[in-house]
């Protein structure tokens, strides 16, 4: 019985995911009024109830009716119902696609922690309230306070200094140093101080692009990913690397600097092969995973044939066997996604990702400022850069960086940078709504202004047009003077 019930549950998730999606794109078209989005974005919300119920009941029956699953869900609706509800009533004009879009992602990183161990799961859970707590404040702060741009230095000195502290004391993980403990608690500095450098390079392009400038900028950025490069932290310093272009591209739109960065990134990339033994074997492990699948390739190997044997439609939750990767719930976490859930799915699932990355690019365009338009650049260019890595490495398209799939993966300093982000960006929308509002409601004082002096100057009881009064008053005092 509890079989058929997976069998039949895994095509309902992938119904209720599929029209999720659809509404994702189907809200942000131009034809689309503001009541008719409203509606799309309640639906998004039921469907993401529904999926997480179904979810959880197939876990609570494959598991073995175990009464924490239940308690765990419940803590799950009651905080996901807590973040639309805050986001509802003290930030009325955010995005809502983007609110929506945050909630269902982590909610599908707990159903497939919850599958791997529910102990972790658990762990993500309490973080990630954690996380959402400290962060509500952050789109109020974005929106109403305007000395960030002038912390050019400071960004600087706090990213490279931090920096500096992991390639000295961090811990080695996986052959890069990568964190460090504070209390018993892993933090992953690398997360947060992407998000400072973005920052950092949105305020030295704010202040100028002249040449010197740019220099200025490029050895402080080289600084940041030298740093990375030293403590082996390649998929970070990759992802500095190419938010750097990206936003310097933007800020001077100079092509020459852009295919130059390029080229000095493709050489930094044959030395740091020849340079790192763990890179090698990366690159190894993807141009030939079963050729070396006892060793370098078992991830990679491991990877596919769990994407392979699920198929369009997947094994079901708790049917497939993706603890055979070892670093599921991490890295590969893609992965156990499409061996259970199934291909399309996850395919769905990157769709998703990629309508929070437009989302961001969209908000990017259309704000005014300089600064704030090359922050969401930076922010959506790192958020899109890494789901990029991450799934592509899963897949074996590039070779693996060792990057986490945002909001999904397991990994508290993943979480809450991106809980940031998603905060950030949700600051710089509200920012771009009241500027326009504040430019429609100036337009309409003007409008008024203007009517009242065109009613003003209408036709006056000596029968001449356009004559204010005060100034007709002073031209008649005139004539009357000169006339005694």
């Amino acid at each position: 019985m509890v079989h058929l019930i997976t069998e039949l549950s895994k095509y309902t998730m992938i119904i209720l995911f599929a029209l999720y999606t659809y509404q994702c794109f189907s809200a942000l078209k131009r034809s689309v009024d503001k009541e008719g989005q409203a509606e799309k974005f309640k639906s998004q919300v039921f469907y993401m109830y529904l999926f997480h119920l179904n979810a959880y009941a197939v876990l609570y029956l494959s598991m073995e009716k175990n009464p924490e699953i239940l308690k765990f869900y419940l803590m799950q609706v009651a905080f996901f119902t807590v973040v639309q509800l805050c986001y509802g009533i003290f930030y009325k004009r955010v995005s809502k696609l983007v609110v929506n879009n945050m909630c269902m992602l982590m909610c599908i990183g707990f159903v497939m922690l919850t599958r791997l161990s529910y102990e972790h799961a658990m762990k993500q859970f309490q973080i990630a309230v954690v996380s959402m707590a400290l962060t509500m404040l952050i789109p109020f702060f974005i929106s109403r306070f305007r000395y960030f741009k002038s912390l050019t230095w400071l960004y600087a000195i706090a990213g490279i200094s931090m920096l500096g502290v992991v390639a000295t004391l961090g811990a080695v993980s996986k052959g890069a140093k990568l964190s460090f403990s504070v209390a018993g608690i892993s933090i992953q500095p690398s997360e947060f101080i992407k998000i400072i450098f973005v920052f950092f390079v949105a305020s030295m392009f704010y202040e100028s692009t002249e040449f010197i400038q740019v220099v200025k900028a490029t050895v402080i950025a080289a600084l940041h990913v030298i740093i990375l490069v030293l403590s082996k932290d390649l998929g970070a310093g990759l992802i500095f690397f190419i938010a750097y272009m990206v936003m310097l591209y933007v800020a001077t739109r100079k092509l020459s600097y852009f295919a130059g960065g390029l080229l000095c990134g493709a050489l930094a990339s044959v030395a740091a092969y020849h340079l790192f033994h763990h890179v090698r074997v990366r690159v190894v492990a993807w141009q030939d995973p079963l050729a070396v699948f006892a060793n370098e390739g078992n991830q990679v190997a491991n990877s596919l044939f769990a994407i392979g044997t699920g198929g369009w439609f997947g094994m079901g939750l708790n049917q497939g066997m993706p603890y055979k990767i070892p670093e599921v719930k991490q890295d590969f976490i893609f992965s156990a996604v499409a061996e259970e859930l199934g291909g399309i799915f996850a395919i769905c699932l990157i769709l998703v990702c990629v309508s929070c990355f437009l989302m961001f690019l969209n908000i990017a365009m259309q704000i005014r400022d300089p600064f704030y338009k090359l922050v969401a650049l930076g922010l959506g260019t790192i958020y899109g850069f890494q789901i990029f890595l991450s799934i592509g490495g899963d897949i074996k398209f590039i070779p693996s960086t060792g990057v986490t799939l945002p909001l999904v993966s397991y990994g508290g300093s993943s979480l809450l940078s991106t809980l940031i982000i998603f905060a950030i960006i949700q600051g710089l929308y509200l920012l771009r709504e009241r500027t326009e509002r504040d430019e429609i409601q100036g337009s309409k004082r003007k409008n008024k202004k203007d009517k009242k002096k065109k009613d003003v100057g209408k036709k006056n009881p000596e029968g001449r047009k356009g004559v204010e009064p005060e100034y007709e008053e002073s031209i008649h005092g005139t004539k009357v003077q000169d006339l005694g």
